[in-house]
């Protein structure tokens, strides 16, 4: 049989969708609103969509086809599209993404899971599936079974299903051996693997299952295998943890982190999620996550930030985000954060500003090995009950940071693109400002006026030119008895013998500065009314003999 195809076009699904309403139209009894909705920052990438139906702002029975009431209900509409866009779990819902993206989304994933699960049961018939948990994770594209050995059928497990993300670089030949090498990884800090493998579109893991649930089932007081959106979306009470909970669990979070940067192995998806808990230990979970090239879950928040780029730097940005959901019980509402609220100690804000404050976004990530040697992890005893092992054969090893350099690579392409769109709209913004129109305006009156007066003067020396033009090549005045020589081009010429018995007159020198002043004032002054007015006969009329 043919295997089932699970991919499409690689998508990023953590690319933000942006919701805008640009116009209404009224259809027989009822109003459509259309709505450009865009990925990312591209214009490229956006479309239309009509046909809108929430239950937000409230209905009108009479006037509801009114302008003015179309125009206002736009406006609640529009705020109500902001909220779900800019929620970070909302964003992410199957559902959200159905109807502002229908095009890309329209495949039933739980099917194609199913499908490829059912192919792999062949080949291994010693595991079976008991129920599908529907919804248990954020990932649209990532599917959760729970499974049971037919050997064992008191044991539960569960299995999940992912389709590869838009930063998969490994070969599949790579890939499969990565993955496979998964089970083998050894780490008091690290969640164990049953079973992994990989085909040409897709992969699946199996591992045991927790009923104590995540760290984040900590957190919010959830039960695991309820709906990720019913779980975190809207938590009945906000509580942190306890400091001795904080310290003890940053610190094998941090340990594991730094097992894994030493080891070379790419991860970029810490989140409390990605955390179980089984006591007062913690383990990390997904580690195929990068291999299949998914993208991380705070994605859409490190993009915006130039400076961390490498994924070493990912995972402690990720840890910031970790340690505050720990310490208030809440994710921060906006990063970077101006001021932390109080804490259960000041040695976990100094942390958290090395993190996630407005001058460690601007100046880079701290190290893990830095974070390990503050106050609030430096005192944290750690109990290892196994030894770390986690052996990559060299050729992986290299593929592997291949794979890495690719990941980052696409990392800052894509950090420099939003770079230079923040940039340009926030020229746009300045540009199209009240304050920045009046200043064009009083600008403008400036330089015309300016013109004016500077056309104004040119106008008066140009006839102050053609009046010193004129006086100045005006033929001196001669006496009738001393007729003008003609003109010689450089030859001198002997002067005449004066005229016996008539006396010569001098020559009249060239007008000086004073006089040509006197004549073009006395133009300047002249005044036609003091002319005596003149009788003349008029002698043009025709004469009739």
């Amino acid at each position: 049989m043919e295997k089932p195809p699970a991919g499409k076009v690689l998508l990023d699904d953590t690319v933000p969708l942006t919701a805008v309403i640009e116009a209404s139209q009224s259809l027989h009894s009822h109003t459509e609103y259309i709505i450009r909705v865009q990925r990312g920052i591209s214009m490229e990438n956006s479309w239309q969509i009509s046909a809108l139906s929430l239950p937000l702002p409230p209905k009108k029975l009479i006037g509801n086809m009114d302008r003015d009431f179309i125009a206002e209900r736009q406006k609640g509409l529009q705020n109500y599209l902001n909220f779900i866009t800019t929620n970070p779990i909302l964003s992410n819902c199957e559902l959200v993404k159905k109807f502002l993206d229908p095009n890309s989304y329209s495949v039933n994933y739980t099917e194609i899971a199913l499908q490829h699960v059912s192919m792999f049961f062949r080949s291994e018939p010693k595991w079976e599936v008991a129920e599908p948990l529907k919804d248990v994770g954020w990932r649209i594209r990532k599917k959760y079974f729970l499974m049971k050995s037919k050997n064992q059928p008191k044991e539960r497990l569960m299995l999940s299903w992912a389709d590869f993300g838009p930063d998969k670089y490994l070969s599949d030949k790579d890939l499969q051996c990565a993955v496979k090498l998964l089970p083998s990884c050894s780490h008091p800090y690290i969640y164990k693997v049953t079973f992994a493998t990989a085909s040409e579109s897709s992969a699946l893991v199996i591992r045991p299952f927790s009923e104590k649930g995540t760290l984040k089932d900590l957190i919010y007081k959830a039960k695991p295998r309820d709906s990720f959106l019913k779980k975190y979306c809207n938590p009945p009470k906000i509580q942190g943890l306890e400091l001795q909970q904080i310290k003890t669990f940053g610190r094998q979070i941090l340990e594991v982190l730094r097992f894994l940067h030493e080891k070379g192995f790419p991860y970029g998806h810490l989140h409390s999620s990605n955390v179980m808990l089984d006591g007062d230990i913690c383990r990390l979970l997904d580690l195929e996550n990068s291999l299949l090239g998914l993208p991380s879950f705070y994605r859409s928040y490190f993009s915006q930030f130039r400076k961390i780029n490498a994924l070493e730097d990912v995972d402690v940005y990720c840890f910031g985000h970790l340690l505050y959901e720990m310490t208030y019980g809440r994710p921060p509402d906006s990063v970077p954060v101006a001021s932390f609220p109080p804490a259960p100690s000041a040695s976990v804000v100094s942390v958290l500003e090395s993190i996630l404050s407005c001058e460690a976004i601007k100046n880079g990530m701290p190290a893990v090995s830095k974070l390990l040697q503050t106050p609030l992890f430096s005192d944290v005893v750690v109990t290892n009950s196994e030894k770390p092992q986690f052996k990559i054969p060299s050729k992986l090893k290299e593929a592997l940071k291949t794979a890495k350099e690719c990941i980052e690579k696409r990392l800052t392409e894509e950090q420099k693109l939003i770079h230079q769109h923040r940039r340009l709209t926030r020229a746009q913004s300045h540009h199209g400002s009240e304050e920045e129109k009046k200043k064009r305006k009083i600008l403008a009156r400036k330089k015309s006026r300016l013109s004016a007066f500077e056309s104004g003067e040119e106008h008066s020396v140009k006839c102050s030119n053609s009046n010193n033009s004129g006086s100045g090549t005006s033929s001196p005045l001669t006496s009738p008895s001393s007729p003008t020589p003609p003109s010689t081009a450089g030859a001198l010429l002997p002067a005449p013998p004066p005229q016996p018995n008539v006396p010569t007159q001098p020559q009249p020198g060239p007008p000086t500065s004073a006089s040509r002043e006197a004549l073009l004032s006395s133009i300047q002054n002249f005044q036609k009314g003091v002319l005596k007015k003149a009788d003349t006969c008029d002698y043009s009329a025709p004469r009739i003999s």
